[in-house]
């Protein structure tokens, strides 16, 4: 029984050590679980706006979705009477088509009508205008051939009375050109007579030998460029070139410039032109326009040449 009692005794004294000692950890935990309790009010408050807040565009959107709604249902109401008006225009359209239809197969047996009739003319026409081609063919080569013919001959006569005219000018300047050589000749031989009338201390006058020297080399520059049988010819040639030795005679001297080669430093007056016939790199004299005259050894007149040059 004592062993019961003292059982009793230390449990209940264990029991109240361990009460205080639970209130004591109570006691050190409130302050911590004051300041949990109102953490989570604070949270709890702002749980409250959040909500309300939700609330608040919950009702917006109950009101949009009302709006959309009754949009909805308009829009279901057009589409209906749309539905009808499509079906009413499909049944339009059927029996457009079946009109439209029978119309197509009239006209195209109309116009297989008119096709037919129109191969049957135009095989007439086709044939008739083939007959019409050959026969413009025909009178067309016919009448090339004829004109061919006659403008041949017309060339031919053309072409000979081109040169019939050109013989004759170059006759007719031969023979001018023989009268101002006999001419030329008559005024040199008078000045030889006035030469030995004058005394030898006056001054020597040479305006009559450069105008003949001038004339007979303009002569037979012209000479070298016509035909050789025409008449007068030879005979001109031979009274030109006698002047010349006649002017030899009194101290005057004409060199032959006619085929030599050219230089910058020759004393003359030279126009240049183009020749793809000479070689290349040369240059050579090959028409006079006044010649060089020297006298008594001393060049009185610089020739003017055309040189004819190759690059």
């Amino acid at each position: 029984m004592k062993k019961i009692i003292l059982i009793t005794i230390l449990l209940g004294a264990t029991n109240l050590f361990a009460q205080q000692q639970q209130d004591s950890l109570l006691v050190k935990e409130i302050p911590t679980i004051k300041e949990n309790v109102y953490q989570q009010q604070q949270e709890i408050d702002a749980l409250t706006k959040k909500l309300n807040n939700q609330n608040y565009t919950i009702g917006k959107q109950s009101k949009t979705i009302s709006t959309l709604q009754n949009e909805n249902e308009s829009l279901n109401a057009s589409i209906d009477s749309l539905s009808q008006l499509i079906q009413i225009n499909s049944k339009n359209i059927v029996t457009n088509s079946k009109e439209l239809g029978t119309k197509i197969q009239e006209t195209g047996q109309k116009a297989d009508l008119q096709i037919a009739q129109l191969d049957s003319n135009v095989e007439k026409n086709r044939l008739y205008w083939i007959i019409a081609t050959l026969v413009t063919l025909l009178l067309g080569g016919v009448i090339y051939w004829l004109l061919g013919k006659r403008i041949t001959s017309s060339k031919t006569d053309v072409e000979t009375q081109i040169k019939n005219t050109k013989a004759s000018l170059e006759e007719e300047s031969i023979k001018l050109d023989s009268k101002l050589m006999e001419l030329l000749d008559t005024q040199l031989k008078l000045k030889d007579i006035n030469k030995s009338q004058k005394p030898d201390s006056e001054e020597k006058d040479h305006s009559l030998v450069l105008k003949v020297a001038d004339e007979v080399t303009r002569i037979l520059m012209n000479l070298e460029v016509m035909d050789k049988n025409i008449k007068g010819y030879k005979q001109l040639k031979k009274y030109s070139s006698s002047i010349l030795d006649n002017l030899k005679a009194y101290g005057y001297e004409i060199p032959q410039l006619i085929g030599q080669n050219y230089n910058s430093g020759m004393n003359m007056v030279a126009t240049m032109e183009f020749d793809d016939n000479i070689e290349e790199g040369n240059q050579i004299i090959k028409r006079i326009i006044k010649p060089q005259i020297n006298y008594n050894g001393k060049m009185i007149q610089a020739a003017k040449v055309i040189v004819a040059f190759n690059e």
